[in-house]
């Protein structure tokens, strides 16, 4: 049974083989989805277009999500090519290394403003201007970590920007459901992507994570597909404002397991 059977997904965030939202990708063209990529700019197109020719998506266009006139122009292309569609996945984050290597207390104002607009507020204007085109039930999914709502040494502003991300879902679900539209979010244990490579203390906070979380398995971009498929099918379809963790348990520990 292919779930997203005659629904088109648009998913922004593609860095490489290995990134989180390429494990989205392959799941969704698993189960049907009509696929539609976007990248920010020439570095990522070169990786991007490889991966689009594998599940034959047809739509690969770029777009810097802190320019509202490429947010617009896309949209536009979407409308276009596309039609209507049915899923929206934002796999989008970033912060300048030099505020993950320093305490948050010492983040610097440009530092804050940059994180929060391209890892919070693009979710919101995305959703924002994509919610015209998209059909009743349908979907926007974006990811989080637990270094939201717990202290994550080295995550240090991006924990505080995907704070505002998660709460951001919130309203916006509230916002949208009238409309038939749900918004959730993915928190998912660490993985080994091209994002996780910035955080500082990355191989540390990954090999503690196995040691600690209940199933003391490490997660893997194909779990995170699965979650994804399930959040943006119709399996879902009462499902919104949600933050549904893919950790294998972590969330739940209040201290280590003694020896």
């Amino acid at each position: 049974m292919k779930l997203l059977e005659n629904k088109t997904a648009m998913i922004f965030g593609v860095a490489n083989q290995r990134s989180i939202a390429w494990g989205i990708t392959q799941k969704f063209h698993e189960h049907g989805a009509r696929i539609a990529l976007s990248y920010a700019g020439p570095a990522l197109e070169r990786r991007v277009r490889p991966l689009a020719e594998q599940i034959g998506a047809a739509f690969v266009h770029p777009c810097d999500v802190t320019q509202d006139d490429q947010i617009t122009a896309i949209v536009e292309k979407a409308e276009a090519e596309l039609g209507k569609i049915d899923i929206l996945v934002h796999a989008i984050a970033f912060a300048d290394r030099e505020d993950l290597m320093r305490p948050f207390v010492e983040t610097s104002r440009a530092g804050f403003k940059l994180a929060m607009d391209i890892s919070v507020y693009s979710f919101v204007t995305l959703t924002n201007h994509f919610r015209k085109l998209m059909n009743p039930g349908g979907s926007f999914l974006t990811l989080t970590y637990y270094g939201s709502v717990k202290v994550a040494p080295g995550y240090n502003v991006m924990g505080v920007a995907k704070a505002a991300l998660e709460a951001a879902t919130r309203y916006m679900a509230y916002d949208l459901g009238p409309e038939g539209l749900r918004v959730n979010a993915i928190s998912a244990g660490p993985i080994r992507t091209l994002a996780a490579a910035g955080v500082p203390g990355f191989r540390r906070m990954y090999k503690n994570f196995v040691e600690m979380a209940p199933l003391q398995q490490n997660i893997t971009i194909e779990d995170v597909g699965n979650a994804a498929l399930f959040l943006c099918s119709d399996m879902a379809a009462k499902v919104t404002g949600e933050i549904l963790y893919v950790d294998s348990g972590y969330n739940v520990m209040g201290t280590p397991k003694p020896e």
